[in-house]
């Protein structure tokens, strides 16, 4: 793979379906006479990857297999027949609809282990999949209580299916308020953290359930709730009337919530359940029920419209207090009473999922705009500010296609049940600028054909040229069809075309080039990179992803000038015209876009942070154009070393180390130069450049031993007489250990797979650890490479990483601070960082580990996986690896998190030596038989040596045969 295509991906997230500015289309443009947009090279690429930031386009490269919350069959997360195997799982059977139910209508986690028992109920399987132990603790998008997104506003909003497209609308959930509730205030240890960080944001409306406000302006004994019956399984048998009572049913031992109440219909001489009630108000109602406080019953007051709709009802919730029963703690039931009237009486439970993504898209405007209004020109803000006075039914539409692939949807295959009138909505879009729309009548020469002929379906593009091409033999895949539509349309040879296409399709929208440029930009300055877009929301919502808490002590923003930002935008796009140009392997305008980077490199106006009153912190220099415009040429480098144009690739890395002078890549720009330049025959220049390689400050890790082996390789005499002092560290011998094993393959490139001690297939690592478990000396361990040690850094370093320091955290979507892969994370942490190092030194790193773990178990933090490394795996690391050299490798990473970060030993090993507790480390890289030491790991592996830790290389080589004992 091309060195810097992944971070170059990352960089530009999710692409822009609006067109190049002019300036820039112009730069990167053929000398050949200009041409309309449909015909540009990138729009393919593009058009494929639109769908989401971090999918990487439409085969899903790089995703990961999900298990179908349904089934559990494993399905690729980027997959777009998720939702038809989904559709498959959920109507078992029954005919789809338009108004389908996908993915992203439920909430779903890890499977719970259910009984058996449960399993079989008709209760639980309408039930919610979400993990029901989510903590109530301070992270800011506690939900209810940490409570998540239910069932009840899912099915509220039953969304509709764009043709042909995922749904993927619910991105937005009601993530951002904070729950004001007594019992969340007193769980959250740093609520005033976290009104810090959010006070500016406004909070969520409505609720899903309505409450007489009569009772609740004090805490009678009575309450009266207007509520949904949700999850239900409809009996045929049951006829449901206007007026007949109910009653609820507690459900503790259900698998997928222990707060669940059953609603049962008293109608008939056997008590029929009709569902459950919604999930927001069993959380706060349980409680009272389970203590026997309350007493609860009610009537059905409304038919549903269709036999699976919600069944309205209202509920009738009393007190019930025994003089003669005694409470442990008086205090308690009447806490979760006030809990009840507070949560239900100021609107603290969700909303409905038709309205949560609409609330929280308007919120990222609102946002970006109050923080950011500078960066936006009056006609802009007014655009983005007439949002806010669309219809309901407008701003959801706008929702629902900005997030999806598109870019052209057909209005008759568009069915959402939260949009009354989809045609007016449509309307109010198109007079507001914010979609484009075409009908039979519009002239399709004014757009991409290929992207509009895309909404057809198999059947009608053949149905299309089965009537245009008489006695001709007919294409049969999707690819032929549309190459065979657009070729009779670019030969002029069929004048009728398009208005056979727009009879077809009818009437189609997409969002507008000014609205998808704008919003691109408010999703940009409201997350501040490319990998989160708006589907953080709903992550937040079912629970997925929990975010840590901390200050946003914000003095300098992002971008000072409106400049800096175009600059900015401007360099994203050149990324993106060089990742598509890749993807459809344009190399005519990967040079353009090189050649264009270079020259902008070269254009860039120098910093002038020394004339300001205050500079804005270093760490931001990501954000400048200056940034994004070196990873670029850093791509165009192995472009051209991949083409053996060896010029033009020592031409930019020379381009470059002469410009930038503070960045990470000025090692592997050095190293590239010196390796490039003697691949020219060029030696004594190479060397040079390895020597000043080797003394420049911003050569780390990897990249300077590297640049040490290449001058001690190159400086024999006569070109050099003096031996390098460095050359006894560099040629510091590395402990080795030979082991065999039985190959399957051999072949050259393909993964090493060995027969096991056990027999079974392993690759390398696992055979090691076998290996060391067996005769290698009783070990213990665990293939984690570096991220036990990741894990370890950020558990222990918890409050360090989101300790209050200016400007680092912006955004309410964080897991690190922006400075964390700089030197100023450091430099602005010492006290703090050195404190927790004596701490860790003086053998205090195992409670430390099990409260960090206790108090922030699930969190997202950088570098920290909870599901790979158990506490127990992580408490014996620490033990056996000792205080002095644990503290020592976690100060190298707090200097250096960036550069450091990767190539550790791919084996953690240990064992206790005796009964109180001591015990020992081995850290071991495994090489197969073909591989070798990267310039990272031989890096890491003599600085962990100088640690004072047990290293060693296990090096595997294949026999044909093997003896076992």
């Amino acid at each position: 793979m091309l060195n810097g295509r992944e971070s170059l991906a990352r960089l530009i997230g999710r692409r822009r379906r609006s067109p190049l500015i002019a300036s820039l289309a112009l730069a990167v443009s053929p000398s050949s006479p200009s041409r309309s947009h449909q015909a540009d090279a990138g729009d393919d690429a593009e058009r494929e990857a639109t769908a989401g930031s971090s999918t990487g386009g439409r085969d899903g490269a790089g995703a990961e297999w999900v298990a179908c919350p349904v089934c559990g069959e494993s399905i690729r997360g980027t997959d777009y027949c998720v939702n038809t195997h989904l559709d498959i799982c959920l109507t078992r059977g029954t005919k789809r609809k338009l108004t389908q139910s996908t993915l992203l209508d439920f909430s779903f986690s890890k499977k719970a282990t259910a009984d058996p028992a449960l399993n079989n109920s008709d209760e639980t399987e309408h039930m919610e999949l979400t993990d029901g132990n989510v903590s109530s603790d301070g992270a800011f998008f506690s939900l209810n209580s940490g409570m998540v997104n239910s069932k009840e506003s899912a099915d509220a909003s039953s969304p509709g299916c764009l043709h042909g497209s995922p749904d993927i609308s619910e991105t937005c959930g009601t993530c951002l308020s904070l729950d004001t509730s007594l019992q969340h205030m007193e769980n959250t240890a740093n609520n005033d953290v976290v009104e810090k960080c959010l006070s500016h944001m406004p909070s969520t409306e409505a609720t899903s359930c309505t409450f007489d406000a009569r009772s609740v302006t004090d805490y009678s004994n009575t309450v009266l709730v207007d509520t949904v019956v949700v999850g239900r399984r409809f009996h045929e048998n049951i006829e449901l009337q206007e007026g007949a009572s109910i009653t609820l049913l507690r459900d503790p031992q259900n698998a997928k919530d222990p707060d669940a109440i059953k609603v049962l219909y008293a109608g008939y001489e056997c008590e029929q359940m009709l569902g459950y009630l919604p999930r927001e108000l069993a959380k706060v109602l349980a409680p009272l029920l389970d203590i026997h406080y309350t007493e609860c019953e009610g009537c059905v007051v409304g038919a549903p419209e269709q036999q699976l709709d919600h069944v309205p009802i209202q509920l009738t919730c009393q007190k019930c207090t025994d003089k003669n029963e005694i409470y442990g703690d008086l205090k308690h039931p009447q806490f979760l009473w006030k809990n009840f009237i507070d949560a239900v009486g100021n609107g603290n439970l969700q909303q409905p999922s038709s309205t949560r993504y609409q609330t929280n898209f308007s919120l990222m405007i609102k946002d970006v705009i109050a923080n950011h209004s500078h960066l936006f020109s009056d006609k802009e803000k007014s655009f983005l500010d007439s949002f806010q006075l669309l219809s309901d039914g407008g701003q959801r539409l706008f929702v629902r296609i900005y997030t999806r692939k598109g870019p052209w949807f057909r209005m008759s295959s568009i069915s959402y049940r939260e949009i009354s009138d989809l045609g007016q909505a449509a309307m109010e879009l198109k007079l507001a600028g914010y979609i484009d729309m075409i009908s039979s009548v519009d002239d399709l020469s004014n757009y991409d054909l290929k992207e509009v002929i895309d909404v057809l379906s198999v059947p009608e593009m053949k149905e299309i040229l089965k009537k245009l091409q008489k006695n001709k033999a007919s294409c049969t895949r999707r690819h032929e069809l549309l190459s065979t539509l657009l070729s009779l349309y670019h030969s002029g040879t069929c004048t009728i075309l398009p208005k056979r296409i727009l009879k077809w399709i009818g009437t189609c929208i997409r969002t507008s080039n000014v609205a998808d440029e704008l919003l691109w930009r408010v999703q940009r300055l409201f997350f501040l990179n490319g990998d989160q877009d708006l589907s953080s929301f709903l992550l937040v919502d079912l629970g997925l992803v929990r975010f840590p808490v901390y200050a946003c002590t914000i003095s300098h923003r992002v971008f000072q000038e409106r400049s800096d930002l175009l600059q900015y935008e401007e360099a994203i796009q050149v990324a993106q015209v060089m990742d598509e140009s890749l993807d459809n392997n344009n190399m005519e305008m990967v040079t353009r876009c090189i050649e264009l980077s270079e020259n902008r490199l070269s254009t860039t106006p120098k910093e002038e942070n020394a004339t300001m009153a205050e500079p804005p912190p270093s760490f931001f220099s990501r954000f400048s154009a200056s940034w994004v415009y070196p990873k670029i040429l850093t791509l165009g480098v192995s472009v051209y070393e991949r083409d053996r144009r060896y010029t033009d690739a020592i031409r930019i890395l020379k381009r470059l180390l002469s410009t930038v002078s503070s960045d990470r890549k000025r090692g592997y720009w050095t190293l590239r130069l010196s390796v490039d330049l003697e691949h020219m025959n060029r030696p004594n220049e190479s060397l040079s450049i390895a020597e000043a390689g080797v003394i420049d400050p911003w050569v780390r890790a990897g990249s300077k031993i590297a640049m040490q082996r290449r001058v001690l390789r190159l400086s024999k005499p006569p070109r050099r007489w003096k031996v390098p002092n460095y050359v006894n560290v560099v040629n510091r011998n590395i402990k080795e250990v030979n082991i065999e094993g039985r190959p399957l393959n051999c072949e050259t490139g393909a993964k090493n797979v060995f027969y096991g001690y056990d027999g079974e297939l392993c690759g390398v690592e696992q055979l090691a650890l076998q290996y060391y478990a067996d005769e290698g000396g009783g070990w213990q361990g665990t293939h984690s490479e570096g991220g036990i040690w990741m894990t370890i850094f950020g558990l222990l370093m918890w409050d360090v990483i989101f300790s209050d320091v200016p400007d680092v955290f912006q955004t309410k979507f964080q897991t690190a601070p922006l400075d964390l892969e700089t030197d100023d994370f450091y430099k602005s942490r010492k006290d703090l960082v050195e404190s927790q190092l004596k701490k860790i030194q003086d053998g205090m790193a195992e409670e430390m580990l099990i409260s960090s773990w206790e108090l922030h178990q699930g969190i997202s933090c950088r570098g920290v996986n909870w599901d790979r490394h158990s506490l127990t795996d992580l408490r014996a690391a620490v033990v056996c690896t000792g205080g002095h050299r644990l503290a020592s490798l976690l100060r190298h990473l707090a200097l250096d998190y960036r550069s450091w970060s990767s190539g550790m030993p791919d084996l953690l090993l240990w064992h206790f030596v005796d009964e109180r507790g001591g015990g020992e480390a081995k850290l071991v890289e495994v090489k197969g038989p073909r591989d070798q030491l990267s310039e990272q790991q031989r890096a890491w592996i003599l600085v962990l040596m100088d640690f004072g830790f047990d290293v060693e290389v296990c090096k595997v080589s294949p026999v044909s045969k093997r003896r076992y004992v």
